[in-house]
């Protein structure tokens, strides 16, 4: 309790430290953050619905890392999960069948994902290319793909924009309320958190995992392949993102533009490592930057701060967490 007090004061003044530099009374620009991120019904919605990718891809980025690989192509899996499932909907536009269409859309984002992954995989394994740079520039070339699809083969007919035909009302994600934009993506990354938990700390497949992660050499010496391992916790990586992507599409967007992403692949990563890479983790971490992104929409639009203090607010933020950690780190090893 202590520790969350002091982490939760750090976090404090590290933001009004940002709100001072921005122009912006301390005072108010707390109050605006709260307001939008908790305010009321509406507010709350937005910060678990801005959770939610965050969330997901989170998990994807830490389920790769806990194997010893580091997948930063969370933005590319995403981008292309969301691709892959705009068109199966499109395939499926003429036939209906709403509840069939959604679940399909949905296993075709995850689908998506792993496949993008497993490029960058593939090439790591069998050719020795560096995984952190395919996974990188493979975002680039996600982003890219999607931008000539929509205004390409998968752009709506009669429509000059670049954008996807709009999903029917019936194939997107139920939503509770019509007053907020609370969707049933938000508890399924719920449970998708507690089904990642229980496979990599309660099964003998996820012990592999964190094993191949911690010493590859233990792992070879008892007769397994760690670059198999490594390549399938890849595959379980790229596809959570992808989830994430389709969960934003049938969820929120239900169309695809060139702006689909709002860099939730990008920041899944801090995401991943302030949650410590545990799924509980994981999830607060991913619910502390939805409430932020939520709470910074807020006060850019009610004071004097720029959309661009919203990327400001949120870097000091996970540079605070980052710092806290690493000094608690630090004195438990002092202690040991």
């Amino acid at each position: 309790m202590k520790s969350v007090c002091i982490g939760l004061a750090g976090l404090t003044a590290i933001i009004s430290i940002g709100l001072l530099l921005a122009g912006v009374p301390i005072l108010e620009g707390l109050r605006l953050l709260v307001q939008g991120a908790f305010g009321d019904r509406f507010a709350i919605s937005q910060s678990f619905v801005r959770s939610t990718p965050l969330l997901l891809a989170g998990l994807g980025v830490a389920i790769a890392w806990k194997a010893g690989v580091f997948n930063i192509g969370g933005e590319g899996q995403l981008v292309i999960g969301a691709l892959a499932g705009a068109s199966v909907a499109k395939m499926l536009a003429a036939i209906g069948l709403p509840v069939v269409a959604t679940l399909l859309i949905l296993v075709a984002s995850v689908f998506g994902g792993a496949a993008w992954s497993a490029i960058a995989g593939w090439l790591w394994i069998k050719r020795g290319v560096n995984l952190v740079i395919s996974t990188i520039l493979l975002n680039f070339i996600g982003v890219q793909l999607l931008v000539f699809s929509v205004d390409g083969p998968l752009r709506r007919a009669g429509q000059s924009a670049p954008m996807t035909d709009q999903l029917p009302d019936a194939w997107m994600l139920w939503k509770p309320s019509r007053q907020t934009d609370f969707h049933l993506g938000v508890l399924l990354a719920l449970v998708v958190a507690f089904c990642v938990g229980w496979y990599v700390f309660r099964t003998r497949s996820g012990y592999l995992l964190r094993a191949t992660g911690a010493n590859p050499r233990f792992v070879r010496a008892n007769r397994y392949r760690p670059e198999w391992i490594q390549f399938k916790a890849m595959l379980l990586s790229g596809g959570l993102c992808g989830l994430a992507g389709g969960v934003q599409y049938l969820g929120i967007n239900g169309q695809l533009t060139s702006s689909f992403s709002q860099q939730y692949g990008f920041l899944a990563i801090p995401v991943a490592l302030v949650g410590g890479l545990h799924p509980i983790g994981v999830v607060a971490s991913s619910l502390f930057f939805g409430s932020l992104f939520a709470g910074t929409s807020n006060l850019s639009r009610f004071s004097g701060g720029g959309s661009y203090f919203v990327y400001v607010v949120q870097a000091l933020a996970v540079l605070a967490l980052l710092g806290y950690r690493l000094l608690a780190e630090q004195r438990q090893e002092a202690v040991a």
